[in-house]
């Protein structure tokens, strides 16, 4: 007789990994089912060729939220973060901009270019800083219901209320953040190109906006929020790649007792009576539970999962117009030797000198002009032919990551539409890729000839391979009237779904996307408190 659990997680990526966790945690019997060989999602690093270790999708962890690192005891597990020390962005005159780890160190830097910004800078920091302290609670948040009168609901509004009202002398400045573009916002403040596009980039990330698009301050607000070992704002790559933030999850699960299958894709969640019940397999075998929880994406959820007969029209209709549209690629390239990038020649700095410049990220995003023309080839379906890139080279900070005296490079490219004006991405994924390596190439002219292997992962890539509706790397916009109680659509904020004991835990619902797991935290909260 077929083994049944209390509790069936579809998807093993970080957030149904963190989830199962939770629940395995408290005692309840969990299965994770991966359609993959290999867990992770978006969330992993791949041996491609031989010896070069990619971080196929995702390449950096802040947001991974610091009560879940604690809770599950990841540490023990193997997770450990390195941090990023700085950003660096080149610009096409031959200077540069480097933002370091260290406030004083970049204080100096920012002197070369202004000294009205290098004082702005660190009050736009406090800012920016008091803000993410007014939001990052809602990060850890089941979002309440406001249109309901339940007393426990009111009792959540009233908290939430609280909060705010603590930080009350910025809400004016959160008010207008969440509705202005980041252009708006940065020319405020800011008077050198290079800064403003460097800042501004964080405001584009995984959208389909541009930097002069209303909602995309928030979007930089989203990335603001990280730490790593209580230091706010920072940065850092997981030892061993990405996979070694999904493996230490997933191995506190296992600790915990939960199960996790791969090579396991599910076809249909099991309805009866209104109620999920189990999944089937693309085999066909049953899995029985009394509660299962989906960390696919809306749309893959509700679309292809759960047999439509089962959903009220309106509903139906609103998933349909949950905007999940991809803007981004990823191209990963294995290389014979570092980049020389003429900004640092023209200063002195080469060879092993270069080091620290490019040991964090490198941000091609000279201005804002720069990545709104990039937005304006997506805007038409075109990808960017001069497009905006976070780069890193991990093999400078984690060895293991390359065999000796090569490394590996992980750009990640907006922007990618994922609906194309003129041909498929299987005819364009070479072009695009030429794109990218042009575009490096015109800072650092040996670029090209340091080039041994790439990977191109394109939004249809994302897709096929990933599970990735449309390549949206998020799960779903990360736009005012998707955030909160209204993500992914109205009435159901709250992880639940028209479907009894069906739950979301992925991106695609509160909190939104990155590497952050608190959509899988929440939803397991949920799933307990049900389950009492």
């Amino acid at each position: 007789m077929a083994r049944s659990y209390d509790a069936i997680i579809i998807g093993g990526g970080h957030n149904g990994l963190v989830c199962a966790a939770y629940l395995a945690r408290a005692g309840k019997s969990v299965l994770v089912l991966e359609r993959r060989d290999i867990l992770g999602g978006a969330t992993v690093t791949e041996e491609i060729y031989p010896g070069f270790k990619y971080t196929v999708c995702s390449y950096v962890v802040s947001l991974l939220r610091p009560q879940i690192i604690s809770d599950l005891n990841l540490p023990k597990f193997g997770l450990e973060l390195l941090p990023l020390d700085g950003t660096m962005t080149p610009m096409p005159n031959g200077d540069h901009l480097m933002r370091w780890h260290d406030s004083a160190d970049t204080r100096l830097e920012l002197m070369r270019h202004s000294a009205k910004d290098a004082e702005a800078y660190e009050e736009f920091g406090r800012l920016m800083h008091h803000l993410a302290m007014t939001i990052r609670p809602m990060l850890s948040t089941i979002p309440p219901d406001p249109f309901s009168l339940s007393p426990s609901n009111i009792a959540d509004l009233a908290r939430l209320g609280g909060k705010f009202a603590e930080r009350g002398e910025h809400l004016y400045d959160l008010a207008k953040l969440m509705t202005m573009s980041s252009a708006d916002l940065l020319e405020q403040w800011f008077e050198t190109p290079v800064l403003q596009g460097t800042l501004g980039a964080s405001g584009i990330i995984g959208t389909f906006l541009g930097p002069r698009s209303p909602g995309s301050a928030y979007v930089m607000m989203h990335h603001y929020m990280g730490e790593i070992d209580g230091q706010f704002r920072a940065w850092g790559l997981p030892r061993g790649g990405m996979s070694g933030v999904v493996n230490a999850i997933a191995d506190s699960a296992r600790y915990h007792g939960a199960e996790i299958r791969t090579d396991a894709p599910v076809s249909e969640i099991l309805i009866k009576n209104g109620r999920a019940t189990g999944v089937v397999l693309e085999d066909g075998e049953e899995i029985k539970a009394p509660m299962v929880a989906s960390s696919a994406d809306p749309k893959i959820t509700f679309q292809k999962l759960v047999d439509q007969s089962h959903l009220e029209e309106d509903f139906k209709a609103s998933i349909d117009r949950f905007k999940i549209r991809g803007s981004s690629g990823k191209v990963n390239l294995s290389l014979d030797a570092l980049p020389e990038f003429d900004c640092l020649a023209n200063i002195g700095v080469v060879g092993k000198d270069a080091v620290p410049y490019l040991s964090g990220a490198i941000s091609i995003s000279p201005d804002l002009e720069y990545l709104e023309r990039a937005y304006d080839d997506a805007k038409y379906g075109n990808f960017s032919r001069h497009p905006y890139m976070d780069i890193v080279i991990p093999s400078l900070i984690d060895p293991s990551m390359a065999p000796a005296g090569k490394h590996v490079m992980s750009c990640f490219v907006q922007y990618a539409p994922y609906d194309l004006a003129k041909g498929t991405w299987d005819d364009q994924r070479e072009a695009f890729g030429d794109a990218v390596v042009n575009t490096i190439a015109q800072y650092a002219p040996n670029f090209k000839s340091t080039i041994l292997h790439r990977q191109i992962m394109t939004p249809l890539d994302l897709e096929r391979r990933i599970g990735l509706t449309n390549g949206n790397i998020f799960h779903g916009e990360l736009s005012l009237e998707q955030l909160f109680f209204l993500r992914p659509v109205p009435g159901y904020g709250r992880f639940g779904t028209p479907v009894k004991d069906l739950y979301l835990c992925g991106s695609g619902a509160h909190p939104g996307g990155g590497v952050m797991g608190a959509p899988g935290k929440l939803a397991a909260d949920i799933m307990l408190e049900a389950s009492l």
